[in-house]
């Protein structure tokens, strides 16, 4: 069946880039993981190579996309720089931050406030990454958010 050509069967974050998160941020990143495998619509342009295994790591301050064949055969391997998300990624990282010190503490009300301003700076971080991948990575909405989360996963250990 075609639809099952157009999804990821694997992800992986490169180790080596990567800090070690408080347990809120590694609870993020094995959600992330799960929930983008599970469900998820995603190609190489142009390509019908699918089902695809993605690895997820930084190399030099750019993200790196490794992408192979269901068999581990590499098809093809992305560098997207980081500048053009350094802004959504600060403002970010700072709101997740200040939500997960919230859920200790604040009020409903105030955390609730806390999660909109962090949804709205994830959809635009994920908005980006998709504008950034035209042409060369397929992606619906969900796995450009699922995408963007563990992109924010490598970048907790900057």
């Amino acid at each position: 069946m075609a639809g099952d050509r157009d999804r990821l069967i694997a992800v992986t974050l490169d180790e080596g880039s990567i800090g070690r998160g408080n347990p809120d941020q590694e609870h993020e990143r094995r959600i992330a993981i799960y929930d983008l495998v599970e469900e998820n619509s995603f190609g190489l342009s142009g390509h019908d190579n699918g089902p695809y295994r993605l690895a997820i790591g930084l190399q030099e301050g750019k993200l790196v996309l490794a992408v192979s064949d269901a068999a581990g055969a590499p098809l093809m391997s992305h560098l997207l720089s980081l500048q053009p998300f350094r802004s959504v990624l600060r403002d970010y990282l700072m709101l997740c931050d200040t939500y997960y010190r919230a859920i200790r503490t604040a009020s409903p009300s105030q955390i609730e406030a806390i999660d909109m301003g962090r949804r709205g700076l994830h959809n635009e971080g994920a908005a980006l990454l998709g504008e950034r991948l035209r042409g060369k990575l397929d992606a619906d909405a969900d796995t450009l958010r699922r995408l963007f989360t563990l992109m924010t996963a490598l970048h907790y250990k900057g």
